[in-house]
């Protein structure tokens, strides 16, 4: 493998891996806000314990997210030193608000949150819950700010000629709300509260199933099946509203997310299907003119294709793109139907009774998580072979120093080192999990719980 390849790869892995925490994090502290603010409204201490018990949930996946996020930022100068240079101007400014108004509230208001209780009041500590969400929902705008500037930049001019050309800022709010900014990151937002609201419901179902902690284990599943439903049934006309954008803004892009080629013929919509891109043909499940008809409301309407496009100006992984979009799309579809299943047995009174689909949910967890990673996925190979769209190609973002031996073995140590934190996620995940919620309600279990807060040590 040439060392682009083998960048991308590396970058490709350490994000996707990263990526399994942040949008549990911010998926969990709504989840969180939801929890507390119903015990300082009710008083009753099952919520207490519920609230305790997912605070320590979130200080581990917190602390895992902030440990395999750091690499990144690494990569951008070993791997990637004259994108970093093209780009520093814009990624810096987003970065640094990132950490100055995102990660600095979430993380200053995260140690009252564990350690705060009894010790501040229930309004300081509630406000404190609120003070970590909205932290970790800032973080993910200026990360998809960021991001989204790549896919359709604004508020820029390009300073210098050839090697020495870099993106400086003339408009700092057109480029933070650049074409795509805020659909891309209302998309974001659903899907990491729809895999926090999974993960609440895998682990109270799994403790259904297996009867136990049953007074909290129960509220607590009905409260995340209502926001998992909310957020799911939101996130297809959100989803819809993304892909107009990139209809406008990014063709390219939309033409390889559908599989179609050719400019002057009505775009099918594939609901399943294989692309083969050298006969520029898709073999599948379709609805004649369905993409023609989501995009303009006419069965006929032509759509452009990826053949209007140059051949060195286009994607070129297009069955890859094509399956990780429509992987999402179908997740998307599949939590719609969880959620209005259980939400209909719920209203029945029978959502408990029905084992086979608790089971469902206990592993249900997954499905958030691949459908944000194939939705990521399909993005950033979408946009290629541009590194920032119609500006810089990635192979032109490269650094010159660096050689495929390095990269390669860096990419094998960072791979070990990833899942050795895996393994230690999980074992110390299923730790919690196999313990449980303490009871509070004793002044033993209080003191006893107060050791335990440190959501690192002990239980």
């Amino acid at each position: 493998m040439d060392v682009e390849i083998l960048a991308r790869i590396q970058f490709a892995f350490t994000i996707a891996f990263h990526y399994i925490y942040p949008p549990l994090s911010i998926g969990l502290g709504l989840l969180l806000v939801i929890f507390e603010g119903m015990y300082l409204k009710t008083g009753n201490q099952l919520y207490e314990q519920i609230t305790r018990f997912w605070i320590k949930i979130f200080a581990l996946i917190f602390g895992i997210g902030v440990a395999t996020g750091i690499i990144m930022e690494f990569e951008f100068g070993t791997n990637w030193a004259t994108y970093s240079k093209y780009v520093g101007d814009i990624f810096g400014s987003a970065l640094a608000a990132e950490g100055i108004f995102a990660f600095a509230l979430e993380s200053g208001f995260l140690g009252i949150l564990i350690f705060g209780w009894n010790r501040v009041g229930p309004k300081v500590h509630f406000f404190s819950a609120v003070m970590v969400f909205l932290g970790s929902m800032f973080s993910a705008v200026w990360i998809v700010v960021a991001n989204s500037w790549q896919q359709t930049p604004s508020g820029f001019r390009i300073v210098g000629e050839g090697m020495n050309a870099r993106a400086e800022i003339t408009d700092f709010w057109a480029m933070v709300f650049n074409p795509s900014s805020v659909e891309r990151l209302t998309h974001v937002w659903i899907g990491a509260f729809l895999a926090g609201a999974f993960l609440v419901l895998s682990v109270n179902a799994w403790y259904i199933l297996k009867n136990r902690h049953l007074a909290i284990a129960k509220p607590s599943f009905r409260i995340a099946l209502v926001v998992a439903t909310v957020f799911s049934l939101l996130q297809l006309f959100v989803g819809h509203r993304s892909a107009e954008g990139v209809a406008k803004n990014q063709p390219a892009k939309l033409a390889a997310l559908e599989g179609h080629y050719d400019s002057v013929a009505r775009a099918d919509m594939y609901l399943l299907g294989y692309v083969n891109n050298k006969k520029q043909e898709v073999t599948g499940i379709r609805v004649p003119g369905g993409l023609s008809f989501l995009l303009y409301g006419n069965f006929n309407e032509p759509v452009k294709g990826l053949n209007a496009f140059p051949a060195d100006e286009r994607p070129t992984q297009v069955n890859a793109i094509f399956q990780f979009y429509h992987i999402m799309v179908g997740i998307g579809i599949t939590l719609i139907a969880l959620t209005l299943l259980a939400s209909w047995l719920a209203y029945r009174k029978k959502l408990f009774d029905k084992r086979w689909l608790l089971w469902i949910f206990v592993w249900a967890v997954l499905l958030p998580q691949i459908a944000n990673q194939a939705g990521w996925f399909a993005a950033e190979m979408g946009r290629q072979p541009w590194v920032v769209y119609g500006l810089l190609k990635t192979s032109d973002a490269l650094s010159k120093a660096v050689t495929a031996n390095q990269v390669l073995f860096s990419l094998i140590l960072f791979m070990v080192v990833y899942i050795l934190l895996l393994v230690l996620f999980l074992y110390m995940l299923n730790r919690k999990i196999q313990h449980g919620p303490v009871d509070y309600g004793t002044k033993e279990a209080i003191e006893e719980g107060s050791k335990r807060d440190n959501p690192l040590m002990g239980h």
